[in-house]
């Protein structure tokens, strides 16, 4: 109880307040600015948090982050261009509710999730950190691969469209995701003599263009008036306890799977909506609404990867293992600031921890009232003329693509993605297998490979495990049930 006490007095000193205040609103900016993502945000940080004490420097990553995944969903709805790679999973969605003329609706559906799956990825934070941080330590390469593989099947199978299409456009991210130095043997595969080209594609910049450019291009090529056309502002909280209690099934699953798959290290809050995203579409009772403008996969995918950055700090600070990108940054934090991630840090420095689980809980809240400000000023975004919205959005992409390693290839690489981006949805190729591929191949391809490697090339050793065997049987199921759909839907001949 004492440690208790002297964590709310870390807390709700004015200093930490004042660090968590002014992290939050950095946090919304940089989410809300293609590029500018939550990592590069805690990167950003940390020169900061040398001149800090534990608990506010702790405090200033925690808002940081829980702001940034939120906010990156406001340029998903109006613009189609998500601010960070955890809204790319449901950006198609938000933004044909704005179409649909409910972007209110579709942000306050965000905003509301996330905030629950913030709260409740905190509570299992608090309540079984140890238990979720064993069953995430029973995962090797194996049960690596096979989740790997089943968030790719997910991808392109699940996918709104053709499952022909959605493969296609997942081998296209494959194909990608193989440019680069060989994990294996060292060997350079596909830079074409460019010394840029060893390192591999970049995500965030092809994310910027696959997404940014194509919607750039339709911005300024689509004939019309001078500016787009704003529904009447309405509070997002309107009729929101209808939909919160209409979802609530799938909010409460997009919780559980995004705290699981946030304990698992190296997923993530990007990898866990993917996943919910299509979990919800699978088990829906409409998924033929999906891809329309349908709050049902907001509801799932948003409450998801907020959870999921909770989840991460369950291996972090159990077992010092980085749960995603975040972590890692976190534990070079916890470990200058004298606090060693390990079973030990609940004894000595409970006091700490404690305040680490007040600061999630306190920023996750905050972003309801932060969130209904930043809300409220984003609908001045579609009363802009189309040319300087375009401007506007293209220097943001430039600026996000050139900042991630200060170099102008990066530049290149967007634009270049934004015009396979442009000619894939042109041709009805979906461009979210291709972004998933992308992400997953190099995980995939090097926890195979490990896999192989332990069990000597006998290929029986990847379903050895009982995990990695069950995930293979649904990874399997997937394929099985997405053939004999496609089957059975065959127009039948004369």
């Amino acid at each position: 109880m004492d440690s208790l006490l002297l964590a709310f007095g870390h807390v709700l000193s004015p200093g930490t307040l004042g660090v968590i205040l002014l992290a939050s609103g950095l946090g919304i900016v940089l989410g809300a600015i293609p590029g500018l993502t939550a990592v590069m945000g805690t990167a950003l940080l940390v020169p900061f948090t040398f001149f800090m004490e534990p608990v506010p420097a702790i405090a200033s990553i925690v808002a940081l982050t829980a702001m940034a995944i939120f906010s990156g969903d406001i340029p998903a709805a109006l613009l189609r261009i998500p601010g960070t790679p955890a809204s790319a999973a449901y950006a198609d969605e938000a933004y044909k509710m704005t179409q649909r003329g409910e972007p209110w609706r579709g942000l306050g559906m965000c905003m509301v999730s996330s905030a629950i799956g913030g709260v409740f990825g905190t509570l299992v934070l608090i309540m079984a950190a140890p238990t979720l941080a064993i069953f995430a330590t029973r995962f090797s390469s194996p049960e690596y691969f096979w989740l790997g593989m089943l968030g790719l099947t997910c991808a392109a199978f699940l996918a709104v469209g053709s499952p022909l299409r959605g493969l296609l456009a997942l081998l296209l991210g494959l194909f990608l995701s193989c440019v680069g130095i060989d994990v294996a043997t060292g060997v350079t595969r596909f830079a074409f003599g460019s010394t840029e080209l060893m390192g591999g594609v970049d995500f965030v910049p092809a994310l910027i263009g696959f997404f940014a450019i194509p919607e750039l291009i339709r911005l300024m090529t689509v004939r019309g008036g001078a500016t787009v056309r704003v529904p009447p502002y309405s509070s997002p909280l309107r009729g929101m306890m209808r939909d919160v209690w209409t979802w609530r099934k799938q909010i409460l699953r997009g919780n559980i799977v995004g705290t699981l798959i946030g304990a698992l290290p190296g997923a993530g809050a990007d990898i866990a909506a993917w996943i919910s995203y299509a979990i919800s579409r699978k088990f829906s009772r409409t998924p033929e609404k999906f891809g329309t403008g349908h709050v049902e996969g907001l509801a799932e995918a948003g409450a998801s990867n907020n959870s999921a950055l909770a989840g991460a700090w369950v291996p972090t600070i159990v077992f010092g293992i980085p749960g995603d990108s975040i972590t890692a940054i976190v534990i070079g934090v916890l470990v200058l600031k004298g606090m060693e991630p390990g079973p030990a840090i609940f004894v000595k420095s409970p006091d700490l921890i404690y305040a680490v689980f007040i600061v999630f809980i306190l920023a996750n809240l905050l972003m309801i009232p932060l969130g209904l400000l930043v809300i409220r000023a984003a609908r001045h975004i579609l009363a802009v003329p189309r040319g300087i919205i375009a401007a506007f959005i293209l220097v943001a992409c430039i600026v996000g693509a050139y900042a991630i390693n200060n170099a102008l290839f990066d530049v290149g690489m967007m634009l270049a993605m934004g015009a396979l981006g442009w000619f894939m949805e042109e041709n009805d190729i979906p461009v979210a297998p291709a972004i998933l591929g992308l992400v997953l191949g190099k995980v995939v391809e090097f926890n195979f490979i490990q896999t192989l490697m332990k069990g000597e090339g006998d290929p029986l050793t990847l379903v050895s495990r009982p995990i990695a065997a069950v995930l293979a049987l649904a990874v399997l199921g997937l394929w099985l049930g997405t053939a004999w759909k496609t089957f059975r839907s065959r127009p039948a001949h004369a």
